[in-house]
């Protein structure tokens, strides 16, 4: 049986224009819903993915133009890594050269090749070369041809002081398993196959904690099927961990509830349906501004504040 994969990990960034450029331009993502921040709407939240947005495959941002720089540290996620086809790696190397990307040189980590660079605004993130996964769906109408396309995220490394608290929630709440050890990295896994399936836990004891702000992650996201399946995890979080879990929030192409998991990282769990198709068709997603009901009144003042994207 396969455990709680990622959904979905939400980053803060500076100017929207130009995370668009970089995710869409460079990296060849798909901007599937250009929506704002239901808790603060003067402030895009731009999903960006594959070409249907699936779970496991998205990133998103909350771009606010002078935001402060933020600092990685313990309880904050480390590092967002992609899947790529193995023999990829050395293209991406060479677009990161020619695109004047930070990255580092390709090392390997767990038997799989890893290229690890930044964004604009410092965001740790990194490719991992698959084997297998150059038959897997790519969204072919970006930047990137689609036999080098990212399919979807590998996983995320979560910095903490202490590990075992942690480890028994991705184990106990999302059905995790422990599959290998590296130095002061331990990984979980979600399954055997599919997006978004490893967590890595590096533990630091004596670390800084992290600082929010730009090229920081707001907040990872992991799925669950309907409702029934997200409130039976939070019983679990309630009930056997201790944890405090929120209601359940409404946010349009899925529903959540939010908590801290014991390292201080911010979880989520997301339902996979309605999806990104809820509110505009697959083949246009992205195009137009769209907004919850509730702030559809709004509208005219939320388009005012707003900076253009292009």
């Amino acid at each position: 049986m396969s455990g709680a994969a990622l959904h979905h990990v939400t980053a803060i960034s500076g100017p929207a224009r130009r995370n668009l450029g970089f995710h869409t331009g460079v990296l060849g993502l798909r901007l599937v819903k250009k929506t704002v921040n239901f808790d603060d709407p003067g402030t895009y939240h731009l999903y960006y993915g594959d070409a249907a947005g699936r779970p496991g495959s998205v990133l998103t941002f909350f771009p606010w133009d002078h935001v402060a720089p933020g600092r990685v540290g313990v309880g904050e996620t480390s590092q967002t890594a992609f899947r790529v086809p193995r023999g990829s790696i050395g293209w991406w190397t060479q677009r990161f050269v020619e695109a004047g990307v930070p990255h580092e040189n390709p090392a390997v980590r767990f038997g799989e090749t890893v290229l690890a660079f930044k964004d604009p605004d410092g965001l740790s993130l990194a490719l991992v070369g698959v084997e297998g996964a150059e038959a897997e769906e790519a969204w072919d109408g970006g930047s990137v041809p689609a036999e080098h396309a990212i399919r979807g995220f590998h996983g995320v490394t979560l910095l903490l002081d202490k590990a075992a608290a942690t480890a028994a929630v991705l184990t106990a709440v999302f059905g995790h398993r422990e599959v290998g050890r590296e130095e002061n990295v331990v990984r979980y896994s979600a399954g055997d196959e599919g997006y978004g399936r490893f967590v890595d836990l590096r533990e630091v004891g004596g670390f800084l904690r992290g600082r929010p702000g730009g090229g920081s992650v707001h907040h990872i996201a992991f799925r669950a099927a309907d409702d029934a399946a997200q409130a039976e995890m939070a019983r679990k979080l309630v009930e056997e961990h201790g944890l405090g879990v929120t209601e359940q929030k409404d946010r349009n192409y899925f529903r959540s509830v939010y908590f801290r998991e014991p390292g201080g990282v911010l979880f989520e769990i997301a339902t996979d349906e309605p999806g990104f198709a809820a509110d505009e068709p697959a083949e246009r997603l992205g195009e137009a501004l769209k907004l919850p009901p509730f702030l559809e009144p709004l509208r005219p003042r939320i388009e005012q504040r707003l900076p253009a994207l292009v």
